[in-house]
């Protein structure tokens, strides 16, 4: 819902709990007012009517309130919009005008400006949904001049700027890592300055998700004022958290790393940000989570409402060792365990023997499937299960037929050397040629074969992003990551009933952009499901266990732990995302089949509520204790807990259950007991774990 007030010059947005509030000074700046509880179009023209901060020679009375702070002017806070054009940097708009519209997807706002001196529109768009809280921003920038005009450059075009009012501290959350070591929350004291956090690395990258939240200092999983902001992007990115000296906050974020030049729009050209959303909630982190997973499963994720099967990928058992018939000896191995979708993993395609060829030269290899995938696809769908393969579209291997023929398709500077990681080279996803070609070869794949899913993989970051030729070779930055998205369009236009995944080298590419092209991401190349507790748990502060690919493997695990685990353990912490099986079905004994048979059983009866529920963190992987989550659906409820260790023969203390109804009785499917809701949410629901890594699953149903 919006509201305008303020003669025309004061707009209110409130979704299902809250509000968002700015308005136009007489002075044409556009301030924020609210963002907070829900609120009327006259508690912000009280809000309005307030005085503003006074006049000083060394501060701005801008700074800190601007809804789209810019560079130039009386203004000292990091501008979310810098460009440049004629020798004029920065920028100096008028208010154009206001727009509310229903596109078919909510109400959305727009609120017009423009920069006669560079010629240049720029529009702020707001949209909050009135099934939830999240609120969606962007900016479109369009140059209006006529032909023969300079062009305008972006030095820097974020996506939105968020204020936040004085508090006596802030404290700031976000998620970092590396590869194998993924989304770890990270929760620290917001100090005065800028805390900056990104990419420069062309991808999402494995060592930052586009995502912070902000508290007072004193929110908990279930209370507290919690602000958050995230990033719908898949390239390089930047969000920068500014505590001002007065104690307010302002966070810009948007495509790209620095301010040294990202698009040049010659004139009728524009560039649409992508959406930088915002939460706020008094329901502290866990209801910020639920309330990020349910805007995402309703308006983001593409087929959310189905649930993702349960696969096999058969990378660990063969490295790039495949063959048809032992692709097949998996499959029937897989199928008698109950899998549902069967992965044949890198190496099927090509020269691609091991990761130093083939990489670009999407044809099966002769030598291994003989009559291409189609007779072994066939057969995995007589098995009763979907088909699925292993791509890296935006890479080539020196050593393959493609970079032979187009050596200048790769990023690369002139007399430069070419930077090799894993023995390959990104190609240039900006040109239009390079699309078109991994159109034809994707499409052709996907046309001659029964193919129901794509992993599709990015294994290495940018290094030489040059674009010989090109009068602005800075652009392939934004536009690589643009063409990426309009060949996912195309791919899912053209073939509706393939599923795709997003993978890089694990975790590198997982965000609300490619998220919204995909079906399910790969949570990380860390399969030790001790380690991934930590990893799941970062993840779930933002995504929900629908996207989360996660893989039960052979143990000891192959990221060097040397660390022995149960099935059982394996199982439980595969089982709080999308379930898979990645190991050595071959090596595995017939007690180790029909034991993973058995918990696959066990996770489709829940995947309803584990895939579609609202999530409960009920303890943190802290330390080497008890762990655990809850997932409510309806009337089902589903626990997944896991002790990292028992000490001096101490019993683990009950879990209390939450989202639940007090007054009603809830009986566990697997043993029949009956419990009082009142009694799981105060004393708590005793978990009988002991000794080290132990697990276990509850599925309660409400009487």
């Amino acid at each position: 819902m919006i509201e305008t007030g303020g003669s025309g010059r004061l707009w209110v947005l409130s979704g299902r709990h809250s509000s968002y509030a700015l308005h136009l000074t007489d002075r044409d700046e556009l301030l924020h007012l609210h963002w907070g509880p829900r609120i009327a179009a006259e508690d912000a023209e009280a809000l309005a009517a307030e005085p503003g901060p006074p006049d000083t020679p060394f501060e701005s009375p801008l700074d800190g309130r601007e809804e789209y702070p810019v560079e130039g002017g009386p203004r000292f806070v990091r501008p979310a919009l810098s460009v440049h054009a004629g020798g004029v940097r920065g920028t100096e708009w008028r208010f154009d005008g206001a727009t509310v519209l229903d596109p078919g997807t909510g109400e959305e706002l727009r609120l017009r400006c423009h920069d006669p001196l560079h010629h240049l529109d720029i529009t702020l768009h707001y949209r909050m949904r009135d099934d939830g809280d999240v609120i969606e921003r962007w900016t479109t920038l369009t140059h209006t001049g006529t032909a023969g005009q300079q062009p305008v450059e972006l030095l820097r075009a974020d996506s939105a700027a968020w204020s936040l009012p004085a508090r006596d501290r802030w404290r700031l959350s976000h998620l970092h890592g590396r590869w194998a070591a993924e989304s770890r929350l990270a929760r620290v004291e917001l100090t005065p300055g800028e805390q900056v956090i990104g990419s420069r690395r062309g991808h999402t990258s494995h060592h930052h998700l586009p995502w912070i939240a902000l508290d007072g200092g004193a929110a908990t999983e279930e209370s507290g004022e919690v602000h958050g902001c995230a990033l719908a992007w898949s390239g390089a990115w930047r969000i920068a958290v500014q505590l001002l000296s007065d104690g307010a906050v302002q966070a810009v974020g948007g495509v790209g790393h620095d301010d040294a030049g990202q698009l040049l729009l010659a004139p009728g050209e524009s560039f649409t940000t992508p959406v930088f959303a915002g939460l706020w909630t008094d329901g502290g982190f866990g209801a910020a989570s639920r309330a990020w997973h349910a805007w995402q499963l309703a308006h983001v994720i593409p087929g959310a409402d189905r649930s993702r099967p349960v696969l096999y990928n058969s990378w660990e058992a063969t490295r790039f060792e495949v063959n048809e018939e032992q692709q097949r000896s998996l499959a029937r191995l897989a199928a008698a365990m109950g899998v549902e979708l069967f992965v044949v993993d890198d190496g099927w395609f090509g020269a691609r023997t091991s990761e130093r060829a083939g990489l670009g030269d999407w044809t099966p290899n002769p030598d291994r499937f003989p009559h291409g995938l189609k007779p072994l696809a066939d057969e995995v769908h007589a098995l009763g299960m979907e088909f699925g393969i292993w791509v890296e579209p935006e890479m080539v291997n020196p050593d393959s037929d493609l970079y032979r023929a187009h050596p200048d398709w790769v990023q690369h500077h002139p007399g430069r050397a070419r930077t090799e990681f894993r023995n390959q080279l990104v190609l240039n996803l900006a040109r239009p040629d390079v699309r078109a070609h991994l159109w034809e070869r994707l499409d052709t794949l996907l046309s001659g074969a029964p193919i129901d899913y794509v992993k599709w993989d990015f294994n290495r970051s940018f290094a030489d992003p040059g674009w010989p030729g090109d009068p602005y070779p800075r652009r392939l930055w934004t536009d690589h990551v643009r063409g990426l998205y309009e060949l996912l369009e195309r791919l899912r236009a053209a073939h509706p009933g393939v599923a795709f995944e997003s993978c890089s080298g694990g975790g590198g590419r997982i965000d609300l952009g490619v998220l919204g092209l995909t079906d399910q991401v790969w949570t990380s190349d860390n399969t030790d499901p001790l380690d991934r507790l930590a990893i799941q748990h970062g993840f779930g502060q933002l995504h929900p266990a629908r996207v989360m690919a996660a893989w039960v493997t052979d143990s000891p695990n192959a990221m060097g732990n040397a660390r022995v685990s149960s099935l059982r353990f394996r199982f439980v912490s595969a089982m709080a995302g999308v379930l898979g099986v990645g190991g050595d079905l071959t090596r595995w004994s017939a007690a180790e089949l029909a034991e993973a048979r058995d918990w696959v059983a066990l996770y489709k009866r829940v995947r309803p509520v584990v895939q579609h529920g609202e999530l409960y963190r009920l303890r943190p992987p802290e330390g080497d204790g008890l762990s655990a989550v809850q997932y409510v659906r309806g009337a089902e409820t589903v626990v997944l807990a896991w002790l990292q260790a028992q000490h001096y023969g101490r019993a683990q203390p009950p879990l209390r259950l939450r989202g639940l109804d007090p007054a009603a009785t809830y009986r566990a499917l697997e043993t029949g007991e009956v419990h009082r809701g009142a009694v799981l949410a105060h004393r708590g629901l005793r978990t009988g774990l002991s000794g080290d890594l132990d697990a276990a699953v509850f599925h309660l149903r409400q009487n």
